[in-house]
């Protein structure tokens, strides 16, 4: 089953993430975030805007691939692998 891990400032915002191991079932980037979102009712909302697309500040990563498909999510995610979830740094 593939792992979810991400940056320490989003268990703020959802604590019952926090000090677990994430793992979810294989599919797309779009499903993986679904099933996030069962264990972490909002986080969605948090990762993604209104059209279900990956907020501008959010990168996620398929092992040490950055995704591509920001817009549908899907990219594959296998059983071995660890989707990462992070802020991008932006600004001067």
């Amino acid at each position: 089953m593939p792992t979810v891990e991400m940056t320490r400032h989003l268990y703020r915002y959802f604590p019952q993430l926090e000090n677990r191991k994430i793992e979810v079932t294989a599919g797309s980037v779009a499903e993986v975030l679904e099933a996030v979102n069962a264990i972490a009712p909002g986080f969605t909302d948090y990762i993604l805007d209104e059209h279900g697309t990956l907020r501008r500040h959010v990168n996620l990563s398929i092992n040490d691939t950055v995704v591509i498909d920001k817009k549908t999510l899907s990219d594959r995610v296998q059983d071995d692998g660890t989707v990462y979830i992070f802020q991008a740094l932006s600004g001067g």
